[in-house]
């Protein structure tokens, strides 16, 4: 399946641009796993979660740098692509309420 990233209006890719401001290390470990994603193989823990508790398709690539925990959602939609949806630093064990609901809204328009 294709890897898409999450578009605003205005053409912008808030995961790709939150991708690139991470350290080399953490960047490439993200792009490694894409490239898994994209070759067709399932990923499983510790590396991705399955979020589909909140919304059936919706998981989490899961990653630690230096500066804490980094976590890109993306969406496995049949037939079509993988979007990533959302990538942000993760600091409570429990997702943010505003970072779940920016998914939601993500998800709901792909």
């Amino acid at each position: 399946m294709r890897i898409k990233y999450y578009l605003t209006a205005n053409n912008r890719s808030p995961v790709q641009e939150f991708i690139l401001a991470l350290s080399v290390g953490t960047r490439l470990e993200i792009l490694d796993a894409l490239s898994l994603l994209d070759s067709g193989q399932r990923l499983e823990m510790p590396l991705s979660k399955n979020l589909s508790s909140i919304k059936p398709g919706l998981h989490e690539l899961r990653f630690r740098d230096k500066a804490g925990q980094v976590r890109v959602v993306y969406y496995m939609k049949r037939g079509d692509a993988i979007y990533l949806l959302h990538a942000f630093r993760k600091k409570t064990q429990a997702l943010p309420k505003k970072d779940l609901d920016l998914i939601i809204k993500r998800w709901k328009e792909v």
